[in-house]
């Protein structure tokens, strides 16, 4: 995901960067792209050009938290709107095991679930239009929705610019060629890290809907009489 976003704006003018990065953060939430291509692979990518002088790092950031606040914003909106009917939308039916936890998740810690939701992909997707259908009141939406979306880009933004920062100064100490050798090296092991989260994921994913399907057919427990 990394390797295709870098090439995705190789060669592109910093304004252009700027505007692919903020497009895919904010399309993320308002348009549920985050089932496809998480907005942190932006940020990340955006840090390390960061790193490089290509962009600026205020700018970044400044540029990513607007987007991000925005599209969630317009994602509560969305939700909001068209309530139950969001949960007919067939991407949403694929992954209704996560939809359940995410509304659970809203029902037991309110406005805050927005703000855990910002770090997982999936849920920074679902949250906003969730919260949104939910009734969520917009202004403490909206305070959790900033303070997750600066954490959030302030984390993987610095990030990928610290990684960035320290292939070069890796590459100067020893050599390029063995800095990227290390920069492949873990590269495959964020790889493997990815792959092996995205299976165990999908398998809990798997193994909440089995469930889900034996509780529909089981009867319901009979409640005492008051």
């Amino acid at each position: 995901m990394l390797e295709q976003f870098s090439a995705l704006v190789n060669g592109l003018p910093p304004a252009m960067i700027y505007l692919v990065i903020a497009a895919l953060v904010f399309a993320e939430a308002a348009l549920f792209v985050g089932f496809v291509f998480p907005g942190e692979t932006a940020i990340v990518v955006g840090g390390v050009l960061a790193s490089q002088h290509v962009l600026s790092l205020p700018l970044l950031l400044v540029i990513a938290v607007v987007a991000a606040v925005v599209g969630d914003s317009v994602g509560y909106e969305i939700g909001r709107k068209y309530g139950p009917r969001l949960l007919d939308v067939k991407v949403m039916r694929k992954h209704r095991a996560k939809v359940a936890g995410a509304q659970d998740l809203i029902r037991r810690r309110g406005a805050f679930a927005v703000f855990i939701g910002r770090f997982t992909a999936l849920l920074r997707a679902l949250m906003p239009a969730l919260a949104g259908s939910s009734r969520l009141p917009y202004p403490k939406f909206l305070l959790f929705n900033f303070i997750g979306g600066v954490t959030w880009v302030v984390t993987f933004t610095l990030g990928g610019y610290f990684a960035g920062a320290a292939f070069e100064h890796a590459a100067k100490l020893a050599g390029r060629g063995l800095a990227i050798g290390l920069a492949a090296a873990a590269v495959v092991a964020l790889a493997v890290w990815s792959i092996r989260r995205h299976r165990r994921e999908a398998r809990e994913e798997t193994e909440a809907e089995a469930r889900a399907e034996e509780d529909d057919g089981e009867p319901a427990p009979a409640r005492p009489l008051r």
